[in-house]
């Protein structure tokens, strides 16, 4: 499945950006949907991942306080919101879909990926 992430921008420390995931003209059946994000000069890291039913959700570690995700009501959408963003938050997110069981938060799991979308956070 194809999918295509949006919703970044440039946006001043401690404020909030809403990301969204969608697979245009494809459904995401059956998909786990994570969201990764990608420094400048680092490893790709794992943010969120949520369920196909999108009652059961995981976050890294840095992103289990500010960070939400969840499904559309048609499950076919997946967001990130952000809020009290952080310079270091500064990153490419992209979103991914793996049938693995939730839980899983390597990369290599996720089979499908989009482009990415960059956000920008101002000190």
């Amino acid at each position: 499945v194809q999918l295509q992430a949006s919703g970044g921008g440039l946006v001043q420390a401690g404020g909030s950006l809403r990301l969204s995931c969608a697979a245009p003209g494809r459904t995401f059946s059956g998909y786990v949907i994570g969201w990764f994000r990608q420094a400048p000069g680092k490893e790709r890291e794992f943010v969120a991942a949520v369920s196909w039913s999108g009652w059961a959700t995981t976050y890294g570690d840095f992103a289990k306080v500010r960070f939400t995700i969840s499904r559309g009501n048609d499950k076919n959408t997946v967001y990130l919101q952000m809020n009290s963003l952080k310079p270091e938050d500064t990153a490419v997110y992209y979103c991914a879909a793996t049938r693995s069981p939730l839980g899983t938060t390597r990369e290599r799991d996720f089979g499908s990926w989009g482009q990415g979308t960059l956000v920008t956070v101002s000190s």
